[in-house]
């Protein structure tokens, strides 16, 4: 976990939450830093996404971090990716997308990016621990993973990075 803090220990991962500069900077690709140390590469990290996913059930922690995330909106506006981007923190988005892929297909990505970067993976624990973070977001009494009522889904399952981005394109204009 950042800054040493044990994800258990809700009061401090709530003052963390508090104490925390998050910056992002655009030059050729994203930047994002957190207190000042670029955290870019991290946000990839399987480890990363499930420490999300079990931070994001503490209703303190998301309080916190509401209000930090709604300040990232600025003219002419932003792209937000996030398991309650279109129903919690940007609910009032004039458009939202809802992307989707099986737990199988999201396997099988993460598995190939991470072989490609040299790193050893086993498909049938990425995909099982896919499949327990998305029941988790799922069950989670503070702001549930859901669709948003008016988002455009797209099932990815079958559809390339550019069949995708087509569609959001098409749909937006």
């Amino acid at each position: 976990a950042q800054q040493g803090v044990d994800v258990k220990n809700v009061a401090a991962v709530v003052k963390a939450a508090q104490d925390m500069l998050l910056e992002f900077e655009c030059a050729a690709e994203l930047i994002v830093k957190l207190d000042g140390i670029n955290i870019t590469s991290e946000l990839a990290a399987e480890t990363t996404g499930n420490t999300a996913s079990i931070i994001a059930a503490y209703p303190e922690v998301r309080a916190v971090l509401l209000q930090k995330q709604r300040d990232f909106r600025k003219a002419p506006g932003l792209v937000a990716d996030g398991r309650d981007m279109g129903t919690v923190v940007f609910a009032d988005a004039e458009k939202k997308v809802y992307l989707t892929a099986s737990a199988e297909e999201r396997g099988k990505r993460r598995y190939k990016q991470l072989k490609e970067k040299g790193i050893n993976a086993n498909l049938l624990q990425i995909t099982e621990e896919i499949e327990s973070r998305d029941r988790r977001d799922r069950e989670r009494v503070a702001a549930p993973l859901k669709m948003a009522e008016d988002a455009l889904h797209i099932d990815s399952s079958q559809l390339s990075i550019e069949q995708v981005i087509k569609e959001v394109l098409d749909w937006v204009r």
